[in-house]
């Protein structure tokens, strides 16, 4: 009887038994390594698969949208056949999965594997139940490529709505990444040291709920507390100043002062109770120029800091991760890492001539560090392979790390930096480092939706490698995102965004200045925005910024494109709506400024009183247009994010500039636009 209803519902669905190419509907993220379509279609669909059963009664593991319902029952009723078996000729992680006509077959190497089938059969049934279609005749033998694929969460700017994080490890689990490490600054509520933890921080108590919610689904979450360097969130605050390596500066601490390690110590303390099922500890390191003391190097402080951090890691189980640029810059051989310009014998002739600086201390490198070699535009160059065969040659550890967003302001560039992710992530296999991380700094904080597509790459690569090109991955992840129906070409609006969001960062300002640094100007307004046309002398505006405005006409122009590909896919029920309204409110803002520049231009060549009236109206308006516009920005972007610092935080003090750290609310994002309104008002008060 159940086989008569089994067969019945299958009717519903569109069998498509002459369909050549099934491999088109069912596109998988990240992509299977081994998959054989038998030309043809099982009787199973979404609507008739229910029951599961495991000869040793193992239990199911989480599951998603389309695999939730499934129950375990006997073997009669089931149509899933599961199992274990640790000697599955995989590595760990993988699973083999087999649609036949009647039955699912799946076979996993560990839990983890088994999680990950299910994954994948639940992406299948997504697929079967979004085309009409019943699931493929299907082989599939799946397996991660790198074993350790962490994305980098940085939270010291800003945080997202609690809901937000959950629901984003569920993201990351689907596509099979297993690790992140947080950025935990000032956001984590300190036991041992309650000054450091900003007044909004989340208890110990739960970032160990959101561990444990994060290992149910194989993603271990790891602490990263900044220390030596990067300390501002740190040493601003007055208890702790006479820690400072330099005491103008918060920004780094006194590797000689045996108080250092004692404050910092306790912050790694409490990062590792609130994160329980972590393995690393990521001690940061990078950046940091310091006083030399002692008649000691810099090098050799930074190697007397790294050594006392790695014995507390391992004092307390964690294995410590460092970022290494510090030591290779004080050894002379950091510069060929950034450089693809320079010759292989030219990196060779400074390698051997610097090399010594390292090898002279080479026994002072910890042995149970991971010397995390970040690249994150550069990582194909001679110089950074070379570097990482450096430590493979002399045993240390290397793990990679590259950047879904390093300094972009409003969102990512670079298509979402995939190629460099995909030329990482292949060397890192090649190399079998320990992992690669994707970084996603917080600096200048684009939403962190506009990441997505970034860590989507991130998971495409480091798990099943080189399989697909850059083109044929924005299609599957077109497909996977919004639907199958919007994977063509024809919806691709996100790289044409990048070039109006790349002119909107100093459309309103003079050349050569740097946005992140407006708010420490004392007279931005004459410094950093640019000029206004003179009314009596019609002409010379338009003259002196013959670019801006050209720039402007061909922002629209692109701008008016990705708004027609939204709204289209809008009006056609995709799947993430909300990503697509952050990337509308993203072309809203470069619009404006754009639209800026060109009701300029019409009242510096308006030629009569009537036109240049007209001209004036225009520019009365925006004002009114800006104030509209930031209150659906902002309504948008607060539906997951927490725009506004607390009252009482303290600003840090560092030389960085980084733009989402220059004000308390969500001034810092508008501005350009804020301070062009002010001057504005100030030099055409008599006539507006």
């Amino acid at each position: 009887m159940r086989n008569i209803l089994a067969l019945l519902i299958s009717i519903i669905f569109v069998s498509c038994s002459n369909d050549k190419d099934i491999s088109k509907y069912f596109k998988i993220l990240p992509s299977l390594q081994e998959i054989k379509f038998d030309n043809g279609y099982s009787n199973l669909n979404f609507k008739n698969i229910n029951y599961a059963y495991s000869e040793n009664n193992i239990q199911l593991p989480i599951r998603y949208h389309f695999t939730n319902h499934i129950q375990t029952n006997n073997f009669s009723d089931a149509v899933i056949n599961y199992s274990i078996n640790p000697a599955l000729d995989l590595i760990d992680e993988g699973y083999e999965l087999n649609i036949t006509k009647n039955k699912i077959s799946i076979v996993a190497k560990d839990e983890k594997g088994l999680f990950y089938a299910f994954v994948t059969l639940d992406l299948l049934i997504e697929d079967s139940k979004d085309q009409n279609i019943n699931l493929p005749l299907v082989s599939i033998k799946d397996f991660p490529s790198l074993k350790f694929r962490p994305i980098h969460i940085d939270i010291k700017h800003h945080m997202e709505k609690k809901s937000y994080y959950f629901n984003l490890i569920d993201d990351l689990a689907k596509q099979k990444i297993n690790g992140i490490i947080v950025e935990f600054e000032d956001k984590l509520k300190y036991e041992l040291r309650p000054e450091v933890g900003a007044s909004d921080a989340l208890p110990i108590k739960w970032w160990i709920e959101i561990s444990e919610y994060a290992n149910k689904r194989n993603i271990m979450i790891n602490p990263l507390v900044q220390g030596l360097g990067h300390a501002s969130f740190i040493l601003k605050h007055e208890k702790n100043k006479y820690l400072r390596d330099n005491p103008d500066s918060d920004w780094a601490f006194n590797p000689l002062n045996s108080e250092t390690y004692d404050l910092q110590f306790d912050l790694y303390l409490d990062a590792i109770k609130a994160t329980p099922y972590g393995k690393y500890l990521h001690v940061g390191g990078d950046e940091v120029h310091l006083l030399k003391r002692d008649g000691k190097s810099e090098l050799e402080l930074n190697l007397i800091w790294l050594n006392k951090v790695c014995e507390f890691a391992k004092k307390h189980n964690r294995i410590p991760i460092f970022w290494d640029d510090m030591p290779l810059k004080h050894a002379g051989v950091y510069r060929p890492m950034f450089n693809s310009e320079i010759s292989e014998e030219k990196v060779d002739e400074i390698w051997k001539k610097n090399e010594l600086n390292l090898m002279q201390f080479i026994e002072k490198f910890p042995k149970n560090a991971v010397y995390m070699r970040w690249n994150y535009q550069k990582s194909e160059t001679y110089g950074n392979q070379k570097a990482m065969d450096w430590y493979t040659k002399n045993n240390l550890k290397v793990m990679g790390a590259t950047a879904g967003q390093t300094r972009w302001t409003l969102m990512p560039q670079n298509q979402s930096n995939i190629p460099q992710i995909k030329s990482f992530a292949i060397s890192s296999i090649e190399k079998n480092l320990e992992g690669l991380l994707l970084t996603l700094w917080d600096d200048d904080s684009p939403h962190f939706e506009l990441y997505k597509r970034g860590i989507a790459a991130f998971a495409q690569y480091t798990w099943s490698g080189n399989k697909t090109t850059i083109e044929e991955f924005k299609t599957i992840y077109r497909h996977r995102g919004f639907g199958p129906e919007f994977s063509n070409n024809e919806f691709a609006f996100i790289d044409k965004l990048e070039k109006p969001v790349s002119l909107w960062l100093n459309m309103l300002l003079e050349e050569k200045v740097r946005r992140a640094a407006i708010s420490k100007e004392e007279n931005p307004l004459e410094t950093f925005i640019i000029d206004l046309p003179d009314l009596e002398n019609k002409g010379m505006w338009s003259k002196k910024y013959f670019n801006k405005i050209e720039n402007a006409r061909a922002s629209l122009l692109i701008s008016k494109e990705v708004d027609e590909t939204i709204e289209k896919l809008m009006q056609n029920d995709p799947k993430n709506t909300y990503t697509l309204e952050i990337y509308k409110q993203v072309n809203e803002l470069v619009k404006f400024s754009s639209n800026i520049i060109i009701a300029l231009e019409k009242l510096d060549v308006s030629s009569d009183l009537d036109y240049e009236k007209t001209a004036l109206n225009e520019v009365r308006k925006f004002e009114n247009n800006f104030n509209s516009l930031r209150i659906n920005f902002e309504e948008v972007y607060s539906k997951t994010r927490i725009l506004n610092k607390p009252e009482n935080y303290i600003l840090d003090q560092d030389k960085h500039n980084h733009p989402a750290n220059q004000t308390i609310n969500f001034d810092w994002q508008f501005f350009s636009e804020i301070y062009f309104l002010e001057k504005i008002k100030k030099n055409y008060k008599d006539i507006l």
